[in-house]
């Protein structure tokens, strides 16, 4: 996503005034209601700071907006007919196993084409419930994952079952696994990662790890990681998320060193390990066509029925393209064990 950046100094006479309304006054072409989305999603910051919509602004105060380019969209979810693979449904939720490349809902540069698009096609209902503090273009979402990552939601039918369901993984109830191929053999093989995500400094699209002592830039994270197998460069490991933060398995696992595979936004589409021969960088290359995008998958969801009261728990099978590099790296293996040994 590209963004233009908006550098506003309050006047040294302007009386308190919530940010929302400031800008709106200031930012004739932004509507106050892109503001208040562009505060939630983090894009406004004063004096170096993150703020709430009812944020008063104060006299000499350095605003800095982030306006993403393009963003013309009326909020209106259009139902198109995109295959989704439903794993379960009742009256009142269903669990979808998403493709890779599928974005979760609408969103600059992405207005159509998305999972919500289809989820209201296959309901035949825009009516869906909404969670407090999200835009309407965002119905029956409980949670997200990222576009090119693959793997389990829940989607709500009703604002009872959201409610619900945001409560479970508000308390950090609900059991979620993810599978990634990550670059390296962790060390130790079996670790948690206890580090604060907040927004990049430099690059707002980014999120980065912080110091307990600079916890005010960032939200509390803890990724508990296994590793499944190694491929000398690469391994396979499962993720169990304690916290839900946007990025959170791909910046843990970054910051310890061991970025996901393929992984453009954070590096790992380029080779983190191995050797510098041709014969290598052929054989990584070989396996990023296979799988072009991170090696990311969310492959278990267990949660309580908001309803009939019972556990709920499903799996998703490992993608072909993520399998497929496996694949590869066993072969790779084998043919350097045979190698040694003959």
């Amino acid at each position: 996503m590209d963004f233009e950046e908006k550098i506003i100094v309050v006047d040294e006479g302007q009386s308190p005034m919530r940010i929302d309304k400031f800008l709106a006054n200031k930012l004739f072409q932004v509507t106050r209601n892109k503001i208040q989305n562009g505060i939630k999603n983090e894009w406004v910051t004063v004096n170096g700071s993150l703020v709430k919509a009812n944020y008063k602004v104060q006299p000499s105060d350095e605003i800095i907006m982030q306006i993403p380019l393009n963003a013309e969209y009326d909020g209106v979810v259009l139902p198109e007919d995109i295959p989704l693979d439903v794993v379960y449904e009742d009256e009142y939720l269903l669990v979808i196993d998403k493709a890779p490349g599928l974005v979760v809902h609408p969103g600059t540069g992405n207005y159509t084409g998305t999972l919500v698009n289809a989820l209201v096609h296959h309901l035949q209902n825009s009516d869906l419930p909404v969670l407090p503090g999200n835009s309407m273009d965002r119905p029956g979402l409980v949670h997200r994952i990222d576009k090119d990552t693959s793997g389990l939601l829940v989607i709500a039918k009703t604002e009872a079952v959201l409610s619900h369901l945001a409560a479970q993984f508000h308390e950090h109830s609900v059991q979620r696994r993810y599978q990634a191929i990550v670059w390296g053999q962790p060390d130790p093989a079996d670790g948690t990662i206890d580090a604060p995500i907040g927004r990049h400094l430099k690059n707002r699209t980014m999120y980065a790890t912080y110091d307990q002592e600079e916890a005010e830039l960032a939200k509390n994270a803890v990724t508990h990681y296994s590793t499944i197998q190694s491929y000398y460069y690469v391994s396979l490991i499962e993720c169990r998320l304690e916290t839900g933060r946007t990025h959170q398995i791909r910046v843990h696992m970054d910051s310890i060193g061991h970025t996901i595979f393929n992984d453009e936004k954070y590096g790992g589409d380029q080779i983190l390990k191995g050797t510098v021969f041709n014969k290598y960088k052929q054989f990584v290359e070989n396996c990023i066509k296979i799988c072009p995008r991170q090696a990311l998958h969310a492959k278990s969801l267990g949660f309580v029925h908001p309803v009939t009261e019972k556990p709920m728990y499903f799996e998703s099978p490992l993608p072909a393209d993520m399998q497929g590099v496996l694949d590869k790296w066993d072969k790779y293996v084998e043919d350097r064990i045979d190698k040694f040994e003959n």
